[in-house]
Parts: structure tokens; sequence; C-alpha cells
């Protein structure tokens, strides 16, 4: 149970708080008028100021970057393809350490860490038993 819960409150917090600005959901914020799995008009502006690989694909960055954030928070809280949400929420969070955060100093990359290392944690113990990806495979392996 106590293994679920960074998990479950990562997830929540990737989807609901920093996913949800950027990106298209349900529960987006009206005043952002995103309709649904749409990036905000700011957000391929941000990454193209990243440079190099970034500034060539800025739309495709951004919009990997928010589904990453939006739709892997809903598979780590549901405990569903842990894994892959897990490493897309990697690698994002890498990108927004290296790229975004790291010049305005080691503070500012706290919460990119936090969840990298919640996700870099996912990703070798996977849901756990309070996850769909054990209740879907339970019956398979016995």
């Amino acid at each position: 149970m106590f293994l679920a819960l960074p998990r479950v409150f990562c997830g929540y917090l990737l989807t609901v708080e920093f996913g949800a600005p950027k990106f298209g959901l349900p529960w987006s914020p009206t005043d952002n008028n995103l309709g649904l799995f749409e990036v905000a008009f700011w957000f391929p502006n941000d990454v193209a100021s990243y440079g190099g690989i970034f500034a060539v694909a800025p739309a495709f960055f951004a919009w990997m970057g928010a589904f990453a954030e939006g739709i892997g928070g809903i598979l780590l809280v549901l405990g569903w393809q842990t894994r892959i949400a897990s490493f897309l929420v990697m690698c994002t969070m890498l990108v927004a350490i290296f790229a975004q955060q790291l010049p305005n100093g080691l503070w500012n990359c706290l919460p990119a860490m936090g969840f990298l290392w919640i996700a870099v944690f996912c990703l070798i113990m996977g849901s756990g038993r309070f996850g769909l990806d054990y209740l879907l495979t339970k019956n398979k392996t016995a």
C-alpha cells in the first residue's frame, strides 16, 4: 500500500497541476481554452527556446511533454502501463531539469527531480499490487 502512494500522488500532481494547464484534458482550466489533447499556445515557444533538436520540432516535443505529464499522470494514478508511463515522465523530467530549470539554479530543479526519482522507482518496481497492471495480469501468471 505504501509503495503505491508515491505513484498515485505523483501521477495526480502531474496530470492535474502540471499537465492540465498545458494539455487539453476534461479538467483543464476553462480560461486556458484548450480543446481535448490540444497543447497550450505558449508551450511550443517555450520548448523551442531550449535550442538544439527542440528548436527543430517544437510543436512535436511540446505535445510529447504535455502528453507525458497529462496522460502519463493518469496512467500512473491507475497503475496501468506503469513502466511505459514512467519512461515518458522520466524523459520529460530530464528535459525539464537540464534544458529548462538547471540554468535557473539547482533549487529550481527540485520539483522535476522529485518526479524523476518517482518515475525511476515506478519504472523499476512497476505498479505494485494496487495498480491495474497487477490486477490485469495476476491470473495470467498463475
